[in-house]
């Protein structure tokens, strides 16, 4: 699909280093998986604290709002608050759930509140196959029954409520280690998850559920184990911070040949990240408050990468990433060992010059001396992220289409790259400039 001018889009003039500092918001992912868990609450208010202010944290609040719960967002739109006390149905709403990837997370935490729930089935970016059966294989563990007729997602909850068994999963999914850690937080017994996942968004999940009253231990590893409890409270919790924002920040200073403090980044969330970034020659500097990217005034060496579950590469910075190394010198051979639909974004990379060739789940990125703009396609999230990292280091306007996608999981991403040296600015389907709020 080629983008036609009358689109909203993200316009950027490259060849600008950026400098400074930048502020890493809270993790988009782990904001999602929170907002499910504050579900389980069946008194008291929960306080999510740094939440970033994206698409997807909005529709979700919609998605929670339609079966009684009260979601608030305070004036500079940073906190969320959610009062669980009054669900009062077990059947989100269709349409919007088909949107986003993340309702799916509703699963587990509406059929321990309410013993049933209906889901249709879920949406999000076009990245290959993510199935649910990991979810389904989990809920029915804990004895709850399922029917997918007509394509929804029916489960129910046996006369006594879930029961805690012990569950191992095939692979790491982390939706399924969560929808399956929720439901057995109000579970009869002891749920033991085997192969679990061990990404710092999962971690989260389970100290918010803590801190509400349940019993959670080895969240954060593979074997994580959990007590059931009759109930849990509401609390104030604040978001850790988004490794993969703070990751495609770091590409944006090294891909523009700048010098970036991120400002509140986790260090060891991103260590993978970090790890090669120091590989292909960048400059890390930790510091107890964030951490510090600069390029090393020398062509970046190019260095192998393979996507793959915590504490691997995070697949979602396996887009920016290949942006990055379109400009290092040599060739790299990057793996997506999560997704098998993930590299469809090249197409539009190749248009800037990039050479790569790929088949299935690995891409051969050989480094060129430079990328031209042009106008280009965010075929998906973390696709739109590279090709506005393409567009930073690119000689000439590069425009971005299809930006809607970059808004579910970017906070005002052109007014931070801006306030850092980059020429960006959006403009609407008229061309005229718009500012985001």
């Amino acid at each position: 699909m080629s983008p036609t001018p009358k689109e909203p889009r993200i316009v950027i003039q490259g060849g600008q280093p950026l400098k400074g500092s930048i502020y890493v918001g809270g993790s988009k992912n782990a904001t999602l998986a929170l907002m499910a868990g504050a579900v389980l609450a069946s008194q008291g208010q929960t306080q999510l604290i740094r939440a970033p202010r994206i698409s997807d944290i909005a529709n979700m609040a919609i998605i929670l709002r339609g079966v009684g719960i009260r979601v608030a967002f305070s004036d500079d739109q940073q906190n969320i608050h959610i009062d669980a006390t009054n669900l009062i149905s077990f059947e989100p709403d269709d349409q919007l759930v088909t949107k986003m990837r993340g309702s799916l997370q509703l699963l587990g935490p509406i059929l321990a509140r309410m013993r049933k729930v209906r889901l249709a089935p879920p949406g999000g970016c076009n990245i290959g196959a993510r199935a649910y059966d990991l979810h389904i294989k989990g809920l029915i563990a804990l004895g709850a029954t399922i029917d997918e007729n007509q394509g929804y997602i029916f489960a129910e909850a046996p006369a006594g409520g879930l029961h805690g068994a012990q569950v191992y999963l095939d692979k790491p999914s982390v939706g399924a280690t969560m929808n399956i850690l929720m439901a057995a937080s109000l579970a009869r017994g002891t749920t033991i998850i085997e192969n679990a996942a061990q990404e710092p968004d999962v971690e989260d999940l389970g100290n918010l559920i803590v801190a509400m009253g349940g019993k959670v231990t080895g969240h954060g590893t593979g074997l994580i184990t959990v007590e059931g409890v009759t109930e849990l409270h509401g609390v104030n919790y604040q978001v850790s911070p988004d490794r993969i924002e703070g990751g495609t920040l770091a590409m944006a200073a090294a891909i523009t040949r700048g010098d970036l403090f991120l400002e509140g980044a986790n260090a060891s969330h991103m260590r993978p990240i970090l790890m090669k970034l120091a590989e292909m020659g960048i400059v890390v500097e930790e510091a107890p408050n964030g951490v510090r990217i600069k390029h090393p005034g020398k062509q970046l060496k190019a260095t192998d990468v393979t996507a793959m579950p915590h504490p691997g590469f995070p697949t979602d910075l396996q887009q920016p990433i290949v942006a990055l190394l379109s400009l290092a010198e040599g060739t790299a051979m990057v793996t997506d060992t999560v997704y098998e639909g993930r590299f469809r974004y090249l197409a539009e990379l190749l248009k800037m010059g990039a050479k790569a060739r790929w088949e299935g789940r690995t891409a051969v990125i050989t480094g060129v001396d430079g990328l031209s703009g042009a106008d280009v396609e965010a075929s998906d999230l973390r696709a739109g992220a590279a090709m506005v990292l393409a567009g930073l280091a690119a000689q000439g306007t590069t425009r971005v289409f299809s930006v809607h996608h970059i808004d579910r999981g970017y906070e005002r991403l052109t007014q931070k790259l801006a306030a850092v040296g980059a020429s960006i600015w959006r403009e609407d389907e008229l061309g005229n400039k718009v500012e985001v709020v």
